[in-house]
């Protein structure tokens, strides 16, 4: 479950990849088998995708306790064996690290 507090720092990261409308559900396919992957390893907290209503892209929404631990399952090689074929599906993948700033929900 997504954990979104402007007093609790984790690291967020949030990729946006693109891809065409008849290979965004193959895209998602695999970015989910990755994200069972993540899952398992150290330091993870969530990973939410969402996948835009005309098929041309994807968010991943990602929390890990600290980037060291995330950059390290990004390493292992089980995360990495189908990077060749995921590149083929998709035509641009943009990860960024961020912080949040600020947090305002319906009861505010």
């Amino acid at each position: 479950m997504p954990q979104i507090h402007a007093d609790r720092q984790h690291v967020t990261q949030i990729t946006i990849v693109e891809s065409e409308p008849d290979k965004q559900a193959e895209a998602l396919s695999v970015m989910t088998e990755r994200a069972r992957f993540m899952a398992r390893q150290p330091g993870f907290i969530s990973i939410s995708l969402h996948r835009s209503l005309d098929g041309r892209r994807i968010v991943n929404y990602v929390q890990w306790q600290n980037s060291d631990l995330l950059r390290s399952a990004h390493q292992s090689p089980e995360f990495r064996k189908q990077w060749g074929h995921f590149d083929e599906i998709t035509s641009e993948i943009d990860p960024h690290l961020y912080e949040v700033s600020a947090v305002i929900d319906g009861k505010a």
